[in-house]
C-alpha cells in the first residue's frame, strides 16, 4: 500500500510541476491539478447544491443532508469522489437521475479513504447505466458533523456577552470539507441554497445573497444566487442583532458589541463601496454586511461574500478596522468574483485585493495615508525575509505544494505584499494608474464568477496593452514575469512611497534619535508629540525600534524610553500594546513587566481546556509574547545562576 501511495504522490507532484512549466505568456495550457483536493472535480459540472441542517448546541453537532446537482462531463464516469473529513459521520448516500428511470432515490455504496491530515476522500459508486455525459444526477448525502476544523462551537463563556453559546464556520482554505462533503477546490464554483433549523432565540446568518426566517418553525432559508467556491460558504448562529448602516449594508454583532461596532463604522461602508465601484466596476454581490465575532475567531477577517466575518477585538483600533474592512470589500472583486483556481496561487486573490484596498484608501484618505500603511507592511515583509532567508521557497508567488501540505500553513506576507508589488509593477508598466484601473475593471468583467491561473491574468494584461507585448516587457532583464512568479526572495520592484514622507519621516527621525550613541535629551524628545500620531505611525516606530532591540545595556536608554512612552501606550489599542510589551520584555524594563501580566490577564481568560485553547488560537502575537517572556526569564535565571556559581 505504501508503494502505491508513493507512486500516486509522485504523479500528483509531477502533474503540478508540469502545470507550472506551462505558465508563460502565450504558452499552451496544461490540465489543472489541485493537489489539495482528493475529488474528481474535472469529471463533473456542479450546477448547484443544497444544505439542510439542524444545529444542536447541546451536543455541538450539525446534522442533515447535502444535495448535489451534478452533470457528468466525461464518458465512463462510474465514481464520484468528494472531499470529506474524518470528523464527518456519513449515514447514507442516494442518487436520483430525473428522466432516466431513476426518479426515486437509489441507495449507493461508498467508502471513505484517507487523503491527508486535513481531509479524506469520499468515494461513491454511481449507477453506470443511468450516468451519461450531459445528464443531470442528484446525489444526497446524509451526515452529521462532529469536531472538525471548520466548525467552532463556543460556550457562552467564550462569547462577548457570555450569555448564550455561538457557532461559526471558517472554511479557508481547505476546512469546509469538514462542514459538508464537496469539491473543496477554488477551481469549482456553484450557486447554493440552505435550510437551517435552530433552537428558539438563535439567529443564523450565511454568506448568501437572500435570506428569510419562519419564526413558527424556527427555520432560516438562504440562497446564494451567484457561483462561489466551497471555501466561501460560511455560517454563524447565536445571539445576534443588527443595525442598518447603509442601503445595502448592515452590521451584525452580539447585543453588547453592536452600538460600538455601529459607531466605529457609521456610514463608511457605503462610502468605501462607492469608491471601489468607481475604480473597479459594479459591486456584484448585492449585500455587503459585516458580522463581528468573539476573539476566538481564528483570523482577523474573512471575505465571505455578502457577509464579512471580522474579529471583534479589531474595534479597538479605528485605523486597523478601516484597513481590514476595506480589504475584505476589495475581495468582492478580487478573490470572490475572480478567484485563484488553486491554492498554489493565492496571490491572485490576496495580492490583487491588497492593491485594490490601497487604491480605495488613496482615493478616500489620500496618498500619504496609504503610503504609511504600505511601509508598515513592507517593513514586515522584509523582516520576515530576514528570518526565513532570501532563498526560502515560501517567498515565491507560485508555491509548488507537495501533496499533503495544508495550504493554510503557507499563507504569509508574500502572498499579500509581494503579490501587491507585482500588481503595482504591472500598473507602472501600463503608464498610468487610472489606465490600470480600467484594465482591472475590464479584467473583472471578463472573468467574473470564474477561477483563473496566473497565465490568465498575464495573457489578458499583454492583450490589453499590446505595445507592452510587442516590447517583450515580460522578459525585461531582472524583472521577468517568470522571476516574479517563480523566484524566491524580495520583490524585484517596490512602488514609490515618497508621497508618505510627511508621515513617515518623523517616525524615522525619532528612531534615529533613540539609536544614536548618546541618550536623547528630554527637550529634543518633547518635539515629537506621539499623542498626535496615528496608530500606523506608532506601530511603525515600535516595529523599527524592535528591529534594533535590545537597546545597549549600561545606559539609561531603557528607563528613558519607558518613562517617555509607557503611560501613553497603556491607553492605546492592542496593536500598539503588544509591540510595546515586546519592547518591555526584550529590554528588561523591570518596572513595566507587571503590564505584561495585566495585558495577558485581560486578553486570555481562564476557562476549561477547550476554552483556553480557543482563546490562544486567536492571536499569534499574544502567544509569541508569552513564549518570549518565558524563554527570556528562564535564560536570564540560568545565566545569573552560572555567574553566582563561578564567583
Amino acid at each position: 500500500m505504501n508503494g502505491v501511495l508513493n507512486v500516486v504522490k509522485s504523479r500528483l507532484k509531477l502533474a503540478s510541476l508540469t502545470r507550472f512549466k506551462c505558465l508563460g505568456p502565450g504558452s499552451p495550457r496544461c490540465p489543472l491539478v489541485d493537489v489539495a483536493s482528493a475529488s474528481n472535480f474535472r469529471c463533473f459540472q456542479l450546477r448547484h447544491f443544497h444544505l439542510d441542517l439542524r444545529l444542536n448546541f447541546a451536543v455541538k453537532e450539525m446534522s442533515g443532508w447535502l444535495v448535489l446537482d451534478l452533470v457528468p462531463v466525461q464518458l465512463g464516469v462510474c465514481t464520484l469522489v468528494l472531499d470529506s473529513h474524518p470528523s464527518l459521520l456519513i449515514h447514507s448516500i442516494d442518487c436520483k437521475v430525473p428522466g432516466a428511470g431513476l426518479d426515486e432515490p437509489v441507495s449507493l455504496t461508498y467508502r471513505v479513504d484517507p487523503f491527508t491530515d486535513y481531509g479524506s476522500s469520499l468515494n461513491i459508486s454511481l449507477p453506470t447505466a443511468a450516468v451519461k455525459p450531459g445528464r443531470l444526477i442528484q446525489i444526497t448525502v446524509r451526515y452529521t458533523t462532529t469536531d472538525g476544523p471548520a466548525i467552532w462551537w463556543l460556550d457562552s463563556e467564550l462569547t462577548c456577552g457570555q450569555t448564550r453559546p455561538l457557532v461559526f464556520t471558517q472554511g479557508h482554505s481547505v476546512c469546509n470539507r469538514s462542514f459538508f462533503p464537496s469539491f473543496d477546490t477554488p477551481a469549482v464554483k456553484s450557486t447554493y441554497t440552505a435550510t437551517v433549523r435552530v433552537p428558539d432565540g438563535v439567529t443564523v446568518l450565511m454568506s448568501a445573497s437572500r435570506s428569510s426566517y419562519s419564526k413558527q418553525d424556527r427555520v432560516f432559508q438562504f440562497s446564494m444566487e451567484f457561483p462561489v467556491p466551497s471555501y466561501l460558504v460560511a455560517l454563524v448562529a447565536g445571539e445576534l442583532q443588527h443595525v442598518d448602516v447603509g442601503p445595502r449594508s448592515r452590521v451584525w454583532a452580539e447585543p453588547c458589541l453592536l452600538s460600538c461596532a455601529v459607531k466605529k463604522l457609521g456610514g463608511s461602508v457605503e462610502r468605501w463601496l462607492g469608491v471601489a465601484e468607481d475604480l473597479f466596476g459594479p459591486y456584484l454581490w448585492g449585500r455587503c454586511d459585516i458580522v463581528f465575532l468573539p476573539p476566538s475567531f481564528p483570523i482577523v477577517a474573512m471575505e465571505n461574500p455578502c457577509l464579512t466575518f471580522i474579529i471583534a477585538s479589531i474595534l479597538e483600533s479605528s485605523e486597523f478596522l478601516l484597513i481590514d474592512v476595506i480589504h475584505e470589500i476589495a475581495h468582492g472583486w478580487f478573490g470572490n468574483a475572480v478567484t485563484n483556481a488553486t491554492w498554489e496561487e493565492m496571490w491572485l486573490s490576496e495580492g490583487l485585493a491588497t492593491y485594490a484596498q490601497r487604491r480605495i484608501t488613496t482615493e478616500a484618505y489620500g496618498e500619504a495615508f496609504t503610503c504609511l500603511e504600505t511601509v508598515v507592511r513592507l517593513d514586515a515583509l522584509h523582516r520576515q525575509l530576514r528570518l526565513l532567508g532570501d532563498n526560502n521557497p515560501v517567498s515565491k508567488l507560485q508555491v509548488k505544494f507537495e501533496p499533503g501540505v495544508n495550504p493554510s500553513t503557507l499563507m504569509n506576507l508574500f502572498t499579500y505584499e509581494k503579490g501587491f508589488c507585482f500588481v503595482s509593477y504591472l500598473s507602472e508598466l501600463s503608464g498610468d494608474v487610472t489606465r490600470f484601473d480600467c484594465f482591472l475593471r475590464d479584467y473583472i468583467s471578463e472573468f467574473k464568477f470564474k477561477s483563473v491561473v496566473a497565465q490568465d491574468l498575464i495573457d489578458y494584461f499583454l492583450g490589453y496593452f499590446p505595445e507592452l507585448k510587442d516590447a517583450a516587457i515580460a522578459q525585461r532583464e531582472g524583472l521577468e514575469f517568470e522571476r516574479w512568479l517563480s523566484g524566491c526572495g524580495p520583490p524585484p520592484y517596490e512602488p514609490d512611497l515618497s508621497a508618505g514622507g510627511a508621515l513617515i519621516r518623523p517616525v524615522q527621525d525619532l528612531c534615529d534619535l533613540w539609536r544614536s550613541a548618546d541618550p536623547p535629551d528630554l527637550q529634543t524628545l518633547s518635539t515629537f508629540d506621539l499623542s498626535a500620531w496615528s496608530t500606523f505611525q506608532i506601530v511603525l516606530f515600535l516595529d523599527r525600534m524592535l528591529d534594533h532591540s535590545p537597546l545597549p545595556h549600561g545606559t539609561p536608554y531603557e528607563h528613558l524610553l519607558s518613562g517617555s512612552y509607557s503611560s501613553l501606550f497603556d491607553g492605546l489599542n492592542a496593536e500598539v500594546q503588544i509591540r510595546w510589551l515586546q519592547m518591555v520584555v526584550r529590554n528588561t524594563f523591570y518596572p513595566d513587566l507587571p503590564r505584561v501580566r495585566a495585558f495577558l490577564h485581560k486578553h486570555v481568560r481562564t476557562h476549561k481546556k477547550t476554552a483556553a485553547e480557543s482563546c490562544i488560537r486567536q492571536s499569534f502575537w499574544l502567544c509569541f509574547c508569552i513564549v518570549v517572556l518565558i524563554l527570556y526569564l528562564f535564560l536570564k535565571l540560568v545565566l545569573v545562576s552560572l555567574w553566582l556559581f563561578y564567583i
